[in-house]
């Protein structure tokens, strides 16, 4: 049996897909995983992914492209080759599944399951309904479990990614702390200054801190690095950042896909959640972790990119002294 998993969103959502993918992976001879560019990346870190499709879906995303029938008609072929039996479409709990499962029918997949809140017709083979509130690792995972794919025994139903050794090389010897300023929209970002605060605190206390970010946040990272941080913005691809991640002793992060990434290496998690969307649906899933910001605050649930109220009362009201005393807590914890 060959089975697919659809996941088209950012490279945090791929990671949180793979307890189910997993589950998949233990009763199908081959899985293929079909995601877009942005999650491409994590895709690839995947146990039990034998395959990658990329591509990018104009329902998904911040700028999706048009709606082209060439490019249709080549997904549609591309999944026909890979000769798949059954489907898994994942989405968030505010998304639709039925325009991808659309895609599987016309590629000649024979059975597809959702979780789906719309009448889906003949789309859909099992029509999921998610538990209210689930996170999103444990939604996927109940779905697989609803289509015939329960979770494998022994697998403890944690975020998992193949992952670079440590990378002394990069980071130095010794512990270290891990500070990541930076976030996909700037709703779900720390101040930078605030940022820089912390590391500078953190050096005070005695600890080492890594900053780290992508290839377009180096000024970022220079920034909140400072003189007492080392600074590796734009220098770990996702196997290398795992590394990284991985011999941390705590990550400090917002909601974003290095959090997920963190959870994946069983690295402890400061969480700097801006409550745009819900922590119990996005939080730090399955690994000690201290979870800072107003969940309550009037951004609360709004899917906002930007934030929307005056000052960014949900997370520029936490101190560089919280995050201190969070990190050294779970520092304490797991020794």
């Amino acid at each position: 049996m060959r089975g697919l998993v659809v996941r088209l969103d950012s490279f945090g959502d791929v990671l949180l897909a793979g307890p189910a993918v997993r589950a998949v992976a233990g009763r199908a001879d081959r899985v293929t995983l079909l995601c877009g560019p942005r999650g491409a990346p994590a895709a690839r870190l995947l146990p039990g992914v034998d395959e990658v499709l990329v591509w990018e879906a104009p329902w998904v995303g911040f700028s999706p492209p048009p709606v082209e029938r060439a490019d249709i008609d080549r997904v549609v072929d591309r999944i026909a080759a890979a000769r798949v039996d059954t489907a898994l479409v994942l989405t968030s709990f505010h998304q639709s599944p039925l325009p991808a499962a659309l895609l599987l029918r016309m590629a000649g997949v024979g059975h597809i399951a959702a979780d789906s809140v719309d009448t889906p017709g003949s789309l859909l083979d099992v029509r999921h309904r998610r538990a209210p509130r689930a996170h999103e690792a444990e939604a996927a995972l109940d779905l697989a479990e609803a289509a015939g794919f329960p979770r494998p025994p022994g697998d403890d139903g944690r975020l998992r990614v193949r992952h670079a050794p440590a990378a002394p090389e990069l980071t130095g010897p010794g512990p270290y702390v891990v500070v990541h300023p930076g976030a996909s929209v700037a709703a779900r970002r720390w101040s930078p200054e605030r940022c820089a605060h912390a590391v500078r605190l953190l050096a005070g206390a005695g600890h080492r801190v890594v900053v780290t970010g992508g290839p377009d946040e180096r000024d970022l990272t220079a920034l909140v690095a400072g003189r007492d941080g080392l600074d590796l913005g734009g220098r770990t691809q996702p196997p290398q950042l795992a590394a990284v991640l991985a011999a941390a002793g705590a990550v400090v992060v917002g909601n974003t896909g290095p959090a997920h990434l963190a959870a994946a290496v069983g690295t402890p998690i400061v969480s700097l959640f801006s409550p745009v969307v819900p922590a119990e649906r996005w939080g730090p899933y399955g690994v000690p972790h201290v979870l800072l910001g107003d969940q309550r605050a009037p951004c609360a649930d709004s899917r906002a990119r930007e934030c929307p109220v005056p000052g960014h009362p949900c997370l520029d009201e936490v101190t560089a002294e919280d995050v201190l005393a969070a990190v050294e807590k779970l520092l304490e914890s797991g020794e």
